[in-house]
């Protein structure tokens, strides 16, 4: 693993700033729970689980180096910090998570009648463990995707699979969620070549999955994603891995504007669609994909590239940051760090098929 896009020093929080890769890499400070809403919402950090993993970490460089008159002032600024930063994009429901379960941690500590110098050393080292326990989740991910894709291959061949977005090292703590399992597959000697999707209007396919690959030597390739299609015809692929950044009760999956299409094509021409999530992005407070919201980006996201407009100005745009895709589709599995699950909707589907 040799990109590190999440920088954790001394209680100094450094993250790589997204927009700017490929052409220049660059770390920008945060310094407190400003600074990192402001970058998740810039997305200068993106993917589900960095997103909760710095909004978390700037917390705790703010906690650091704040001080409070007791513990019931820590509890309060914790939870007040946290709701603020799950504003800074709703659909990636980790942050969300993280923000329920340590304002829970924080006060179960004023029960327990903690001071407050040690309930800021609790908060950050529950902060610390987040950042840590990713990478071990992740490569759990690869391990169990990459098993569950090869035990559907004869003869011990080598693959050739398509992925879109960003779900490598750029995306998590490290090593990645849907990149893991690309990455599991090259560890193992069995990956023929991975095709990456532009991943318009922001290419994070293009520009940073592509990154990933020729950095980390992966045998990469990168498609329109108008070719997606036609890729599956001419060329073939054995599976479809993408992540996802909220999954609903029934399994239905949000991910990034273009997966449920690709969900259709896939279905179309037989191939095995996984969607590839730590557990911490089930949400089972929402029965179905209708109930997952959905992030509306800004129109020049898709009329400028590069800060130049490409667009006929005057021209109205829709540009969601989410797709949902339905349960039904994902004819793979759903992969978490614990296991491979089929959604009913979609072996009885196969099963019918």
């Amino acid at each position: 693993m040799s990109l590190e896009a999440i920088q954790w020093r001394a209680r100094q929080l450094r993250v790589l700033d997204q927009l700017l890769l490929p052409v220049k890499k660059e770390f920008v400070e945060v310094t407190g729970v400003e600074d990192g809403w402001r970058v998740i919402h810039k997305m200068q950090v993106r993917g589900a689980p960095a997103i909760a993993i710095v909004g978390c970490l700037s917390l705790a460089t703010e906690l650091s180096r704040a001080t409070f008159s007791d513990a019931a002032e820590v509890a309060s600024t914790v939870a007040q910090k946290l709701k603020y930063l799950v504003t800074a994009r709703p659909t990636a429901v980790n942050m969300e998570t993280a923000a329920k379960e340590l304002t829970a941690h924080t006060e179960k500590l004023l029960k327990e009648g903690s001071t407050a110098e040690k309930m800021v050393e609790e908060v950050i080292r529950w902060c610390e463990e987040l950042l840590e326990e990713d990478v071990r989740t992740n490569r759990k991910i690869g391990s169990l995707g990459s098993a569950s894709l090869l035990s559907r291959i004869s003869g011990g061949r080598k693959v050739r699979v398509l992925t879109h977005c960003n779900t490598g090292s750029l995306a998590t703590a490290g090593y990645g969620t849907a990149l893991g399992v690309v990455r599991a597959l090259h560890e193992a000697g069995r990956l023929e070549r991975v095709y990456c999707t532009e991943t318009r209007p922001y290419n994070q396919g293009a520009r940073l999955t592509a990154y990933e690959l020729v950095t980390d030597g992966l045998p990469g390739t990168l498609i329109c994603d108008s070719a997606a299609a036609a890729l599956m015809r001419e060329k073939g692929v054995d599976a479809v891995i993408v992540g996802a950044d909220r999954v609903a009760e029934n399994w239905d999956t949000a991910n990034k504007i273009g997966t449920y299409q690709l969900a259709v094509i896939a279905k179309h021409h037989g191939v095995p669609f996984y969607v590839c999530a730590p557990s911490t992005s089930i949400d089972r407070s929402l029965e179905g994909g209708a109930d997952i919201p959905i992030e509306e980006r800004p129109h020049r996201e898709m009329t400028d590239i590069a800060g130049v407009r490409v667009a006929a100005p005057g021209i109205a745009c829709w540009n969601p940051a989410f797709d949902i895709t339905p349960a039904e589709l994902i004819t793979g599995g759903v992969v978490t760090e614990t296991e491979v699950v089929l959604p009913p909707s979609a072996a009885a589907d196969l099963k019918k098929m």
